[in-house]
């Protein structure tokens, strides 16, 4: 398949239903971000906030396993992945901010790096590879599952214990993701780590032309 396709190049009646089905979870969560938006103004409470981030997260889950499952994992769908991953947990922290602004202030140094890393990310791979990050990392992974806790507590329990936990680990992942992109020889999706990212560039220059 084409390396920036969205959508699958087989035709089977279940590859089409399976690829739909992911784009859906993902365009689920892009849509969400909006709506996000305006609770916030409106001052929706806590829990109710915490709902609509644990029914993004489940289809941030969901939709990697659907599309691996159908075999529709294409770059292009895993790219657009990572893109509304980015939009959905900014406006998540906007409401978050809106809501309980004095745990986000006292850690407004961690937080400035993590969206720093994360826009300098976004700098890095366009510029390398004229296209966003998608690799999908387990530094990634373990970050957004901590992220998740840290601020399903502070939107039900009004505790922000775990959010420096979560900064920390956002941290790991941004340097993480920079280093894939400066060690990877060409753009690709799922990359679990620096470290497959080095055996990679390894095998490509080892590779006969």
């Amino acid at each position: 398949m084409p390396s920036g396709s969205l959508t699958p190049e087989a035709a089977h009646t279940s590859t089409r239903i399976g690829w739909r089905l992911a784009l859906g979870l993902t365009l689920l969560r892009l849509a969400l971000a909006p709506v996000l938006l305006v609770m916030s103004t409106v001052k929706v409470a806590g829990p109710v906030i915490a709902t609509v981030l644990a029914v993004g997260f489940l289809s941030d889950v969901f939709d990697g396993v659907v599309a691996r499952h159908f075999g529709v994992a294409t770059p292009g769908l895993r790219g657009l992945d990572s893109t509304v991953d980015t939009i959905f947990y900014l406006a998540i922290a906007y409401a978050v901010f809106r809501l309980h602004p004095g745990p986000l202030r006292a850690l407004a140094w961690p937080i400035g790096i993590v969206l720093a890393g994360e826009a300098l990310n976004y700098a890095a791979a366009y510029l390398i590879f004229k296209r966003g990050a998608g690799y999908h990392a387990w530094s990634a992974k373990a970050w957004g599952a901590l992220l998740f806790v840290a601020l399903l507590m502070l939107l039900t329990t009004g505790s922000s214990a775990l959010l420096p936990i979560a900064l920390i680990a956002g941290i790991i992942a941004q340097a993480d993701t920079l280093a894939i992109t400066l060690t990877l020889p060409q753009w690709q999706s799922d990359v679990p780590s620096a470290l497959h990212a080095l055996r990679i560039r390894r095998g490509a220059v080892g590779s006969p032309t």
